[in-house]
């Protein structure tokens, strides 16, 4: 632009005519329509959604050759065309700029300030001997429309320095179960049919991947928004070892956050157990062997009952105490308290009983 003002894409916006959020929302998918790509084709893959061959993928950006480009590859596709799934996670209802709230909240108060400091024509002087500057006056001196606000930012520049710099302030929280569903018209996630449904799988090896697909389903929905992108076995070492459940902590409030702000928690790591007795040390090594300081030192254990539930918890803490990590052992009926928790209305992510189980750990 020739103002020289935009210094981000966001501000096209504020600044360019016939540029609205939506086709900001248009232009960001096909910068990273590449990652998005992947990431609908490892979703298809986790959950088994058919996946079309040689579909154009449409535009993606190139950042290393700065350059566009598009292939032919795998996708969903519908009788309305190919699908692109994006993460529920970033998902937002609006954007942050908002061209008529800069111009009517920043330039018109900066303007305002500067009729009023000069004493002009516009200021209108109130029987209780207030004085005042109204904005059908500023608006009649100075215009409206990105043409105007071009013009007086290119005057008063600072005005979009502090509109950038209040909305780096500002953060909007993923949408939760309810938005997501209000906003597309599905269902919230029903707590009780997936907790019943893990209730139902037998304990032994032969269920052992239902159980493990059972666990993900129930916990992808349960510690949504703060754990995202559950990656189902996750190859690490090469593929010398895996990991059952993977999920990155996005957290930024509640048990997972706190836990990421005092511990290496940039992952979290689930283990499921689908056994008819307890688990032992070999199970807690197991899990406790996947830990590294950069992929994470916290994960889930999860098993269908215990026999001896105090023991095995000292188990974990003696895996604490050991540095060797730190690991929440929960079984069915630690579930269903979560899942109850939920129905509840307790969406604020604090999640007690992993709190208590986790001090259990380190107090």
């Amino acid at each position: 632009m020739a103002s020289g003002l935009l210094e981000d894409l966001e501000d096209a916006i504020l600044m360019v005519e016939g540029i609205s959020s939506d086709i900001i929302s248009d232009i960001t998918t096909n910068i990273i329509r590449q990652p998005l790509v992947q990431y609908t084709q490892s979703v298809a893959d986790l959950y088994g959604i058919p996946l079309a061959p040689d579909v154009d993928s449409g535009p993606m950006w190139d950042p290393g050759r700065r350059a566009w480009f598009s292939e032919f590859t795998q996708l969903p596709t519908t009788r309305h065309g190919k699908l692109l799934l994006v993460p529920k996670v970033i998902v937002r209802r609006r954007m942050d700029y908002d061209a008529n709230e800069y111009y009517r909240d920043y330039l018109l108060e900066y303007l305002r300030g500067v009729e009023m400091d000069a004493n002009s024509a516009l200021v209108e002087l109130l029987k209780d001997g207030r004085i005042r500057v109204t904005k059908k006056e500023l608006i009649k001196k100075y215009g409206q429309g990105k043409s105007a606000i071009v013009r007086e930012t290119r005057k008063h520049p600072e005005v979009l320095r502090r509109y950038r710099s209040d909305k780096r302030d500002i953060y909007q929280p993923p949408l939760d179960h309810l938005d997501l569903a209000r906003t597309e018209g599905s269902p919230e996630p029903d707590w009780g049919a997936l907790n019943d449904a893990l209730q139902a799988i037998p304990a032994g090896l032969d269920a052992a991947s239902q159980y493990e697909r059972s666990i993900e389903a129930l916990l992808s929905a349960l510690f949504y928004p703060s754990l995202s992108f559950p990656q189902v076995q996750r190859k690490i070492h090469d593929g010398r070892k895996r990991i059952d459940i993977s999920y990155t902590n996005a957290a930024t409030s509640g048990f997972f956050a706190w836990v990421a702000a005092h511990y290496s928690a940039p992952h979290i790591f689930v283990e499921c157990k689908n056994y008819e007795g307890d688990p032992g040390n070999p199970e807690l090594d197991q899990l406790s062997g996947r830990f590294s300081p950069s992929r994470g030192r916290v994960g889930v254990l999860t098993c269908r009952r215990f026999r001896n539930k105090g023991l095995f918890l000292q188990r974990c803490r003696d895996t604490a105490d050991d540095q060797r990590g730190f690991i929440i052992a929960l079984d069915d009926s630690d579930l269903a308290a979560l899942v109850e928790e939920r129905k509840a209305g307790r969406a604020d992510m604090q999640y007690e009983l992993l709190r208590e189980r986790f001090h259990g750990l380190v107090m």
